[in-house]
């Protein structure tokens, strides 16, 4: 009997032993830490040739490429983390970036670049096309950008900015995985006495940043002797010193409409209407073709005349005047897009203007496309140098700002121009076959607030409208004219017509039929002018200007002197 019981106890023991060693080893399985190695090139989603980019602590989709031992980084990059000052020349095969007071170029593929004191070479290809994509080497991005990199095996790690960050040390060897967690796969070995910085604190794990920028989590409890640590910026860089030209006090401008070389005898009649004014701007210059020429009615005379009477001339260079009169076909964009021709440009400008002994130069440039925009700001940084050395102040008229025009780049204007010119009306105009007020004072107030946004209040000059808009309804058929301010009283009495003021618009306004017609009008006199610079007041601006010299009363003038010499 005892020998059949032995075996039988024998099984069950060693039941019970295989149970105990199996039970055990699951909960071994559980509690013991994970010996898996983390895939890198899935971590950091790289192939051959790529880094990834850790932006501060945030990883971008974008990647960095490795090229014969330098980090390059796409434009698009640049552009959107970087500095966006950079500009190409796909024609050309450039890489221009405009400072202050020089133009520094590259050509695509060249271990140099140039500026104005000549060529300085570099250790590396400043940038290169891959395919359809330019780099740009991260040193040469350097020069001219406030940050700092550091490359590692398959990353690099940027900084654009610095503050305080939390650290804590490593207590005990241990490893920084991919997720919180024992069984996460091991991103690096982690040694006692390694300093990480801490980005968040769970429970029993952290999230943090390695010394060689490793992005992982590490056992609360394998750490200690939290500190918060200064980051140290970058030491090498210098600021762009912007210097500006500046009117002393207001400006008050006066536009002088010129449609021909006789317009300039009219001078001395425009000083007489224009009370208060200091500078007078004649719309001389107009763009005649693609090659960036343009006809000019400019006059010794005249600017010896104005200088004369204390006033200073900034010349007006549109981009429309000669289009309208002779239908010629005239492309901004062909002319900005290229840097030959947008260089020539700007000298005939800046050489223009120093042969007729002229203060400034004002650019009104309207009806650009979305993609000219990026080149207008360029000519306009190219200007600017130019004008800048040569003591010229350089002013901009713009379209009260919406989002659908913010290529024109108020922010970038504002830096570099002297003044930001603001046409301040154009609510309805003329063919738009909607009826409304010219410029009403929430159009005006709301303009100037989204402008100084952008630019300082001392640069921002509002132009206000010597004229409105008579509308016509009949049937679905809108149809308008223009009615100056000097005109607008006696237009009303001929129709016996007396406008009431509306509270909405700041305006008087009038409506009323004649036959199947309906007429509308919302008049710009004394009374809305005299509102709208109350409101600019308040906003402490650079100055006013009028369109135009010619169409004013001696009472609107009035309020415009007080404006000025307040």
């Amino acid at each position: 009997m005892k020998k059949k019981i032995i075996p039988v106890i024998v099984a069950l023991v060693l039941i019970l032993i295989i149970g105990v060693v199996g039970f055990g080893g699951k909960l071994l399985e559980k509690y013991s830490y994970g010996k898996e190695l983390a895939d890198m090139d899935a971590y950091y989603g790289v192939s051959e040739g790529q880094l990834a980019i850790l932006l501060q602590d945030d990883w971008l989709s974008e990647k960095a490429v490795l090229i014969d031992g330098t980090v390059y980084f796409d434009l698009d990059t640049v552009h959107s983390y970087l500095n966006e000052g950079f500009y190409v020349d796909i024609n050309e095969q450039k890489l221009l970036y405009t400072t202050a007071n020089d133009t520094v170029e590259a050509m695509f593929g060249a271990g140099e670049y140039s500026d104005r004191e000549g060529s300085h070479s570099v250790e590396y290809v400043v940038c290169q096309m891959e395919g359809d994509t330019l780099y740009l080497a991260a040193e040469y991005v350097k020069l001219y950008t406030n940050y700092a990199y550091s490359l590692y095996d398959r990353h690099v790690q940027v900084y654009t900015q610095w503050g305080e960050k939390q650290t804590m040390e490593i207590a005990k060897d241990t490893q920084v995985r991919q997720l919180g967690g024992i069984k996460s796969p091991i991103l690096r070995e982690m040694e006692k006495g390694e300093v990480v910085e801490v980005l968040e604190e769970m429970e029993d794990w952290s999230k943090v940043k390695t010394s060689d920028a490793i992005i992982g989590y590490v056992e609360n409890k394998r750490m200690t002797n939290r500190a918060t640590e200064t980051e140290v910026p970058v030491t090498d860089y210098v600021a762009e010193e912007y210097t500006s030209i500046s009117m002393p006090g207001k400006v008050s401008l006066g536009f002088h409409a010129i449609g021909g070389e006789g317009g300039n005898a009219t001078l001395a009649d425009m000083l007489a209407e224009g009370k208060g004014i200091n500078v007078i701007a004649p719309t001389w210059f107009s763009l005649t073709d693609n090659d960036g020429n343009f006809r000019s009615f400019a006059s010794a005379q005249y600017v010896e005349q104005a200088h004369g009477s204390g006033m200073q001339v900034w010349g007006v260079w549109d981009n429309f005047n000669y289009k309208n009169e002779t239908g010629t076909d005239v492309s901004s964009y062909e002319v900005l897009s290229s840097t030959a021709k947008r260089r020539q440009l700007a000298q005939s400008i800046v050489d223009t203007s120093k042969e007729f002994q002229l203060d400034g130069v004002n650019i009104d440039f309207e009806g650009l496309t979305e993609d000219c925009g990026i080149h207008y700001i360029q000519f306009l940084k190219e200007l600017s140098v130019l004008c800048r050395s040569s003591g010229l102040i350089l002013s901009v008229d713009n379209y009260v700002p919406f989002n659908f025009n913010n290529y024109y780049r108020l922010d970038i204007q504002g830096l570099v121009t002297d003044y930001v010119i603001i046409m301040g009306y154009d609510e309805h105009w003329h063919g738009s076959g909607d009826p409304g007020s010219v410029a009403s004072i929430n159009y005006v107030s709301n303009g100037l607030d989204k402008t100084l946004a952008q630019v300082p209040g001392e640069k921002v000059v509002n132009a206000l409208p010597f004229y409105t808009i008579l509308w016509k309804t009949e049937g679905a058929e809108v149809t308008d004219q223009y009615i100056t301010l000097n005109n607008v009283d006696d237009y009303l009495a001929r129709v016996s017509i007396t406008p009431e003021w509306d509270e909405v618009t700041c305006q008087n306004y009038a409506e009323w039929q004649s036959g199947a017609a309906t007429y509308q009008i919302w008049v710009e006199d004394a009374e809305s002018i005299g509102v709208k610079l109350s409101v600019m007041s308040t906003k402490n601006l650079g100055g006013v200007a009028v369109w135009r010299l010619g169409y004013g009363t001696p009472e609107a003038w009035e309020l415009i002197a007080s404006y000025a010499n307040s």
